[in-house]
């Protein structure tokens, strides 16, 4: 489970990284012209043009940037977002599986390299990518050490369960904060994960939508009551909440654990971080949150050279010095083992735990859950619709639940390629 600052958005700007040694310029591929469409920002988008710019000089390439259009045929590299899914989904023949075309380059990917907890909707049922997992996260508990000490809370003890965490926003509400708690991606934090770390999952097997049993009900309603109460506060659908905690209004969060690059500025905030709280009274306990976020496709249908510029610009993605600058600088989750193990090295120098939190988290089974909520566009709006209704106080959380489930439901059976997790 952009923006604003949307997921994908972070792509432009994780894939910045400081200028390294001097590397001789390839031999031209016969002046090969190529396409990476996405629907980045215009910040982002500079940032990114600036990293095609310096791999077309290193290799002799022509890559250019277009626009990513909704329902539009695929270029030969396009960023998907994780909301849009569905098109890739609906147009499977337009695309080519990402192993095919680095085999047939000669740029063939080890799939056991990349983390297991990276693999949701970009690998077939043999366990090869057919897309590359670019810039994924999870959900967790950013906090501000400095509003938990003017509260009487001790900074290193963040909450643990939902439960706890009330008491807490309390505390913190007394202490003159008016917005003790607030989240972005309401859907994908509060339906797809709190499911997930329920052990009840928001869809089945099958992908049928079972959002709507008794451990949702009880979140949504207990988000409710701390509504009434001041204690959470909702701004949006999207990333709206993650602006509020960085000006320091907001006392914490419940975010992609990406946002970790973008909170070390925040205003009066000395960054603590948690894994997101937990129902103790569920059956079997605690179990594991999902990652997802924004991946590349590669589009069918291109020569045999191009195809060679396009693995050439997915090995450099692939590159150590670009998966470190992705986490350190700007939150991805690693793609590879070496990747981690370098990265969190230079994160624990600088006392930053995100890394550490968010694979504990996802405890190896971050890819399970094939259907995602906020991964269907049509799903998603009703999901947010219903719950805003909730936390408005003009719907109770089980009738709400209901007609999410039962509606979202309806639209997966009038298109069934929506409950895919992979065209191929």
């Amino acid at each position: 489970m952009r923006h604003s600052r949307y997921l994908v958005a972070a792509l432009g700007a994780a894939l910045l990284a400081p200028a390294y040694a001097a590397k001789p310029v390839a031999k031209p591929a016969a002046n090969v012209a190529l396409e990476l469409a996405h629907n980045l920002g215009p910040q982002a988008e500079a940032r990114l043009q600036e990293v095609v710019d310096r791999f077309n000089k290193e290799n002799g390439a022509t890559l250019t940037l277009s626009r990513l259009e909704k329902g539009g045929k695929p270029v030969a590299l396009n960023l998907i977002r994780r909301a849009e899914m569905g098109d890739v989904l609906s147009q499977a023949k337009h695309f080519v599986p990402l192993h095919q075309m680095m085999s047939k380059s000669g740029k063939g990917l080890k799939f056991a390299d990349v983390s297991s907890d990276l693999k949701a909707g970009v690998v077939d049922a043999r366990g090869r990518l057919v897309a590359l997992p670019l810039v994924y996260s999870t959900p967790v508990l950013f906090y501000n050490k400095n509003a938990f000490r003017k509260a009487g809370l001790d900074p290193e003890r963040p909450p643990v369960t939902w439960f706890e965490m009330q008491g807490m926003l309390d505390k913190l509400q007394s202490a003159g904060y008016t917005c003790p708690y607030t989240s972005s991606w309401p859907v994908w934090v509060h339906v797809d994960n709190v499911s997930a770390l329920s052990g009840v999952p928001a869809a089945s097997d099958k992908g049928q939508l079972s959002f709507n049993g008794l451990p949702q009900v009880k979140h949504v309603a207990m988000m409710a009551t701390w509504t009434k109460a001041g204690y959470f506060h909702l701004f949006g659908r999207r990333d709206e909440a993650s602006g509020k905690f960085n000006e320091g209004e907001c006392a914490m969060i419940t975010t992609d654990s990406r946002e970790h690059a973008d909170f070390k500025e925040a205003r009066g905030v000395e960054l603590g971080v948690a894994a997101l709280p937990h129902h103790d009274d569920v059956y079997g306990g605690r179990r594991s949150t999902l990652a997802d976020g924004a991946s590349l496709w590669i589009g069918a249908g291109r020569s045999a050279a191009e195809y060679k510029v396009a693995a050439k610009f997915v090995s450099y993605l692939l590159s150590p010095e670009i998966q470190i600058e992705i986490v350190r600088r700007h939150g991805g989750l690693p793609l590879t083992t070496a990747a981690r193990s370098a990265v969190r090295s230079a994160l624990l120098r600088d006392d930053d735990r995100t890394l550490d939190v968010a694979f504990a988290s996802l405890d190896g089974n971050g890819a399970k859950t094939a259907v995602r909520v906020a991964n269907i566009e049509p799903v998603l709006l009703i999901a947010n619709e219903e719950l805003e209704a909730v936390w408005a106080d003009r719907k109770p959380a089980k009738a709400a639940l209901d007609t999410s489930v039962s509606r979202g439901n309806g639209i997966l059976g009038a298109t069934p390629a929506l409950k895919k997790t992979q065209p191929f």
